[in-house]
């Protein structure tokens, strides 16, 4: 078997978005740039094509038009309140975190406007928290989709990526595994591997590991932005925090297998401190796909807040852990239940109004950026069409006109056998019993008429309240729940320029991480919990800073 050598400027190991930003970088300040990636060239953009394109913003003209008064000062408040930042694993996370939320207050938007990012005008209200004023969650709505979704988001360093291939500036070479970063009196000279046999695998499907060559590239500056350990179940439960008790059985994948975290050990062995490995973003209204691309394909309900929420038992889940309040807070106290799954129940009408389902090709309206397609999907009658697919064919649905039919086919789905049908509907009847009255103790109707205050709520993401058991509301639905992985939060430690730094603190001369494999920044600028809209933003940041940083050294 023949060995192929290549020598560059800079070397970076991953196309995904901080791969493709740092490439970006580093060509604009004039060097030569090798990208490599073990996958086909159809995965070009990573992880980030696929995301549904959230941006943090703070204080952003978007807020401000809709009446949202924010601040840095707010902003840090909600940051470090959720992180939760305590080790001392977590010097240069914070370091990051401070760095990067005068990034999302300042220069980030108005540098991607340049770039032809654009956003859509009406703002999410992710991770709403519900504790008190210092505990986690966003104060106000932070959640900006991109318009184009992931796509649109990838689409700029993609381009000038692409330009610079046909100018000769860089290459891209597909199929190239890495397997170790090379090292030469201490210093990383670049990386060596498998050349993969080629694959004709559509974006996301699984492509063979079949070896035919090996490959060798030089490289003054190595920069690692090879993702997390998502796709990878077995490593995902080696990984488990123990304070969320022990790992689910069963999951589904939110990433495709290719997000394996295979450059982590190659990137330990060359010297880099790798941290944090336990903090992990998963989240617990996972759906299985209909029309799976990859293994144990999953979808994320994007959920407004009016579902009730059921353990397996059916019995409802306290407050604050309502929909799309504390999704870590969420997984623990699941994970507490001894069950793998949970419910929504709702009505159809909460449906129409406040599902949506995460993912660029689960919103081909934002991804198509066809505002006729938007204003049919989003304000006319009926749940959109990428939901109405899962009504009509998901596994995990289950759709009947009264609660007797209801139970009784949450009952028959596989696990349904612990639901308590006398407490589930208890549960329900008691709920919708509060509703009449302008008074209630039911701290989730409570917060429901609080929400629709917000414009972009009322307008599209939060239902009138109303009893679910209501015949014009039907018919009912409820909706079986299952953990999906997505996220690593922590990673290869860095500092601010994005060096990977060694177990003594010192930057191991030559290496650089970015995105999900450094933790989006330091090693885990998240802590234990992310505010949403911060992992793209994680990754375009610490792209830039090891794009830059690496540029500047060679």
């Amino acid at each position: 078997m023949s060995r192929t050598t290549i020598e560059t400027d800079v070397l970076v190991i991953g196309w995904g978005l901080a791969g493709l930003v740092a490439a970006r970088e580093a060509l604009a300040a004039g060097r030569r740039v090798t990208i490599v990636d073990q996958e086909p060239r159809a995965n070009l953009g990573g992880q980030a094509w696929w995301s549904f394109g959230g941006l943090f913003f703070v204080d952003s003209p978007e807020q401000r038009r809709l009446g949202i008064t924010d601040s840095l000062d707010l902003a840090r408040q909600d940051w470090f309140g959720t992180a939760g930042f305590d080790r001392d694993e977590d010097a240069w996370p914070r370091r990051w975190a401070e760095a990067y939320l005068d990034f999302a207050a300042g220069e980030k938007r108005a540098w991607l406007r340049e770039l032809g990012v654009s956003f859509f005008p009406i703002v999410g209200w992710a991770e709403r928290g519900g504790y008190t004023a210092t505990g986690p969650g966003n104060s106000v709505p932070r959640f900006h989709i991109t318009w184009g979704t992931g796509p649109g988001i990838v689409a700029p360093f993609a381009g000038a990526v692409a330009e610079a291939e046909r100018e000769g500036r860089v290459r891209i070479l597909e199929r190239h595994r890495v397997e170790r970063l090379d090292t030469a009196d201490g210093a990383v000279v670049g990386a060596s591997g498998a050349v993969l046999a080629p694959s004709g695998a559509p974006r996301g499907a699984a492509s063979s590991r079949e070896r035919v060559d090996d490959f060798e590239i030089r490289a003054a500056a190595t920069i690692v932005s090879s993702g997390g350990i998502g796709g990878d179940h077995d490593l995902v439960r080696a990984n488990w925090p123990a304070a969320l008790g022990t790992p689910p059985d069963d999951m589904v994948a939110g990433v495709p297998a290719y997000v394996d975290g295979s450059m982590l050990a190659p990137s330990a062995a060359a010297g880099a401190r790798v941290i944090n490995m336990d903090r992990m973003w998963h989240y617990v209204e996972g759906i299985r796909n209909w029309d799976p691309v990859w293994a144990h394909h999953g979808i994320r309900i994007l959920p407004g807040p009016s579902s009730v929420w059921l353990d397996a038992t059916g019995a409802r889940l306290p407050a604050p852990l309502f929909p799309g309040f504390d999704t870590l807070g969420t997984l623990r106290h699941l994970r507490a239940t001894g069950h793998d799954h949970s419910w929504f129940v709702l009505s159809s009408r909460i449906v129409e109004k406040e599902f949506t389902l995460s993912g660029s090709e689960q919103n081909p309206d934002l991804t198509g950026k066809d505002v006729g397609l938007l204003v049919r999907s989003r304000l006319g009658k009926g749940a959109a069409g990428p939901v109405q697919a899962f009504l009509d064919h998901g596994e995990d649905f289950v759709v009947r006109d009264d609660l007797d039919a209801l139970l009784a086919g949450m009952r028959a789905l596989p696990g349904g056998e612990v639901l308590d049908i006398e407490r589930a509907r208890t549960e329900l009847v008691a709920r919708d019993r509060e509703i009449p009255n302008d008074f209630t103790k039911d701290a989730q109707i409570a917060m429901l008429r609080s929400a629709r205050a917000f414009r972009g709520d009322r307008l599209i993401r939060t239902a009138a309240p109303h009893r679910i058991l209501e015949p014009a509301a039907g018919p009912l639905i409820a909706v079986r729940l299952h953990v999906l992985t997505r996220k690593s939060l922590g990673g290869i430690e860095t500092d601010l320029s994005g060096r990977a730094l060694g177990a003594d603190g010192s930057p191991v001369a030559g290496l650089y991480a970015a995105g999900e494999a450094s933790g989006f920044g330091g090693g885990g600028v998240h802590g234990y919990r992310a505010l949403e809209g911060t992992f793209l933003g994680g990754c375009l940041f610490s792209g830039r800073a090891a794009g830059r940083s690496a540029a500047s050294a060679v």
